[in-house]
């Protein structure tokens, strides 16, 4: 291995360390706790060394915002792999989004409640975040119903799920009551 490599494979093993002690701080304490020099001191690197990899906590956001979304595609696809009938496919897809925004609140938070600064639905939208949309659009494309475009299909029951894991998690709705609202959401959208 060239020296050149190495440092390419440390440099990247840092990146990782640096986003995963992120993660680990904000599903613990919040986003709030997550601050550069928490990060520096966690680490046992300087400040200098956690912004040649990151230009602040923005970026580090959106380096977990995309680790999520890869984690949440592929929880989504795992859950309706096997599954062949729609209207059992898309209720595995309604329960494992909703398990996984419950069970990773700073994950979920960085995905969709702070500022990553990554882009949304646009032509430079990272790949990660494109595999997410694509692992609920695979599932709900199908019983968007006649005329109805998938993707915005798609855009709505994503929103509704959305909806659900957001108000639950403030507490405006009561948690013992989600599964009849994944039954609701799925026998009033889906056309099957």
């Amino acid at each position: 291995m060239s020296v050149q490599e190495r440092k390419q494979r440390e440099r990247a093993e840092r990146e990782r360390l640096i986003v995963a002690t992120a993660r680990e701080l904000a599903e613990q304490q919040g986003w709030d706790a997550v601050t550069t020099r928490r990060l520096a001191e966690r680490i046992e690197y300087s400040q200098p060394v956690l912004y040649s990899h990151f230009r602040g906590k923005r970026e580090i956001i959106g380096a977990v915002a995309l680790e999520g979304a890869a984690e949440m595609a592929v929880a989504m696809r795992a859950a309706t792999s096997g599954v062949t009938r729609p209207r059992e496919r898309v209720t595995a897809l309604a329960r494992a989004y909703l398990d996984f925004a419950a069970r990773n609140p700073a994950v979920y938070d960085a995905l969709f409640q702070l500022d990553g600064g990554l882009a949304f639905a646009q032509e430079d939208t990272p790949e990660p975040l494109k595999d997410a949309f694509a692992a609920l659009l695979e599932s709900l494309g199908e019983v968007a119903g006649e005329g109805v475009d998938p993707g915005l299909f798609t855009e709505v029951f994503w929103a509704s799920l959305h909806g659900m894991a957001t108000l639950t998690r403030a507490g405006r709705l009561p948690p013992e009551v989600i599964e009849p609202r994944v039954e609701l959401l799925v026998d009033r959208l889906a056309m099957l």
